[in-house]
């Protein structure tokens, strides 16, 4: 009896023997070359889009399921890409963080999320643990970082996209980023303020991180700028933004500043808190003082009174950073390299 010759290829007999689905198999079946598949599942432009469902379609017929460390291995890079922020208890950054993961998965590439906390050293670590992993990108909230940071930035050839924050002027040279002018932002409020007939505008901020204090240098520029400016107006704290502490800092600066007029907080959370605390001080809003936030986060236009604030774009910036982050990945240079997606003030009965 004559032998019989396999002509079944050496990837389906590894698929028969660990039971795991390849690359190999997945083009096998949709009679194109592994190389075009791979191409496909991270969704290239270049490949025809009819192409690209008929491999998704067999791809998942077959229930294959890419090997990360494999193409790692291949690419020198994950799929993957890493994300710092500060925090996660901030709606704020939960709106960015989700906008940017639906961008980047619809790519094709997986988040690896770090939270920082605010803490420069952390930070610092953080990034050093994140590009053991050869992530193929990097998101990072704002601009200011320990100069340990800044330099495994710069060394690394991974691309990197800042989140946030915009140099206080473009200049050649200036890293990628995508957000607003938190000084600007600031300013605006606060002129705001004034043209309401305000003239005693305190600025109350906790936690003190680098966003927030280019905000109270908007509020002191506007007040300056108007002659009416008082360093005793600032109350800085540097504990954790809350509800509670914006109704302790709203008790405050009425008990030492009686005579203020308005109070613009750093943060939505704590002008809520400052709410709360007018109705229970029986201290009238607007009438007696005026009281404004900033972000625009949930619950703001259900006070009572509703809160005005600056409505930040956060969940466009999270997946305009996305966009240019994938742009740096396929070798492209974003233009332009900074972003200004602006900020709007939001007038309500608070003012």
């Amino acid at each position: 009896m004559p032998n019989t010759v396999s002509t079944t290829p050496k990837t389906l007999k590894s698929h028969r023997a660990t039971g795991r689905v390849t690359l190999s198999d997945v083009a096998q079946a949709a009679g194109v070359s592994p190389s075009t598949v791979s191409r496909a599942l991270r969704g290239e432009r270049a490949v025809d889009p009819a192409l690209i469902e008929r491999v998704q379609t067999v791809s998942s017929r077959l229930g294959y399921v890419p090997d990360p460390a494999a193409r790692a291995l291949a690419s020198q890079r994950s799929n993957h890409v890493a994300i710092l922020i500060p925090l996660l208890s901030n709606t704020l950054f939960v709106d960015l963080l989700d906008s940017a993961q639906k961008t980047l998965r619809a790519a094709g590439f997986q988040t690896l999320m770090g939270v920082t906390h605010y803490d420069a050293s952390e930070e610092e670590q953080l990034l050093r643990e994140q590009l053991l992993h050869r992530p193929a990108g990097l998101l990072v909230t704002g601009l200011d970082h320990n100069p340990v940071t800044r330099k495994l930035m710069d060394s690394t050839q991974v691309p990197c996209v800042h989140l946030m924050d915009l140099p206080l002027a473009a200049s050649d040279g200036a890293p990628y980023c995508v957000g607003f002018r938190q000084t600007e932002a600031g300013a605006a409020m606060t002129r705001h303020l004034l043209s309401s007939g305000r003239q005693r505008i305190a600025f109350a901020a906790a936690q003190l991180d680098p966003r927030v204090m280019q905000r109270l240098y908007g509020w002191r520029s506007a007040l300056q700028e108007a002659g009416l400016y008082e360093p005793t107006l600032e109350f800085l704290n540097p504990a954790p933004s809350s509800l509670a502490l914006g109704g302790l800092m709203f008790e405050q600066i009425m008990h030492q500043r009686p005579a203020v007029d308005a109070v613009f907080f750093c943060n939505d959370d704590l002008a809520q808190g400052a709410l709360m605390a007018a109705l229970r001080l029986g201290i009238a809003v607007p009438s007696q003082v005026a009281i404004a936030g900033f972000n625009d986060l949930t619950g703001s236009d259900q006070m009572l009174p509703s809160l005005t604030t600056v409505r930040t774009p956060r969940a466009r910036i999270g997946k305009a950073a996305a966009q240019m982050l994938l742009t740096l990945m396929r070798g492209e240079s974003p233009d332009p390299a900074q972003v200004d997606l602006g900020f709007e003030i939001v007038q309500r009965q608070s003012t």
